[in-house]
């Protein structure tokens, strides 16, 4: 768990730890599929705070709100990044306990909408029975702004990076970005939507949240004994995309260039997620 605080205004993470999923078959490697750690932000005042991208399960939701009753702040809104079910399936569940409201991009309300289309056969085939109900109750605030006890927190829209549609949030008064999937801190990246383009626009995304400078960054996916340094983040995650664009035409199969990754970042956690996107690099 990462905490950071500046004067009145600090930040918590909780990373909720890898759950096997209902896939019989092992990644290449012999590991179990797993879904990756999951980032949860809690950014807060004296009194409120703000929670970003809440968890999927319902047992993920149950232990995120008991720490966020422990810190005694109340939860004014809760904001996803993007449209991926992991960051967002207990928003209402959440919402609800806490009597917040749920915020996000327009963009990244209509690829909330398109995972919802997709739960029944995809999310809950993965999860059975493990995700509550998840209407899209998000609205967009005005501006993309958030005002937290008179700090600014900002929606910044990047486009593409894992998946279509994403935005951070940028915290300038903690030299902070909460930056859902566009950056990994330790964790194999989910290439599964970088076709046709993808690699280069997730660089783009990638641009802009260097270019706001931030000195910290939380990660949608990290490990939780890695530290939230900005650069480094950064570096590896450009680092691990660059690689792929250079074996990607190497290689024929998902299996040769799946163990090729797997060589060159062998620290990074879940190496089901490269499986993932090897499979779906080479189909």
């Amino acid at each position: 768990m990462e905490s950071v605080i500046n004067m009145t205004l600090g930040y918590e993470t909780f990373v909720a730890d890898p759950i096997p999923l209902a896939v019989s078959e092992p990644v290449p490697n012999g590991d179990r599929r797993m879904f990756s750690p999951l980032s949860i932000t809690l950014i807060h005042g004296e009194r409120d705070a703000v929670l970003i991208d809440p968890p999927m399960t319902r047992a993920q939701a149950d232990v995120v709100g008991s720490w966020i009753e422990a810190s005694g702040k109340n939860v004014t809104h809760i904001f996803v990044t993007h449209g991926h079910g992991d960051h967002w399936f207990t928003a209402d569940l959440l919402a609800q306990r806490f009597g917040a409201q749920v915020v996000a991009s327009a963009g990244t309300i209509e690829q909330m909408r398109r995972n919802v289309a997709i739960r029944e056969v995809f999310w809950d085939r993965l999860l059975p029975g493990q995700i509550p109900d998840s209407p899209v109750t998000a609205a967009t605030p005005p501006g993309n702004r958030l005002d937290l006890e008179g700090h600014e927190l900002a929606i910044i829209e990047v486009g593409h990076s894992d998946t279509d549609e994403t935005s951070v949030l940028h915290v300038p008064d903690l030299d902070l970005v909460v930056a859902g999937d566009v950056i990994y801190n330790g964790v194999h990246q989910f290439l599964v939507e970088t076709k046709d383009g993808g690699i280069d626009a997730w660089r783009k995304a990638i641009d802009i949240v260097e270019n706001l400078r931030p000195r910290l960054i939380v990660a949608g996916h990290k490990n939780k004994d890695l530290d939230d340094d900005a650069d480094r983040a950064i570096a590896q995650t450009r680092a691990y995309l660059d690689a792929a664009d250079e074996l990607l035409p190497r290689y024929t199969t998902a299996l040769d260039f799946f163990r090729a990754m797997l060589e060159r970042f062998p620290e990074r956690l879940n190496p089901g997620a490269l499986w993932n996107g090897a499979t779906s690099l080479y189909t």
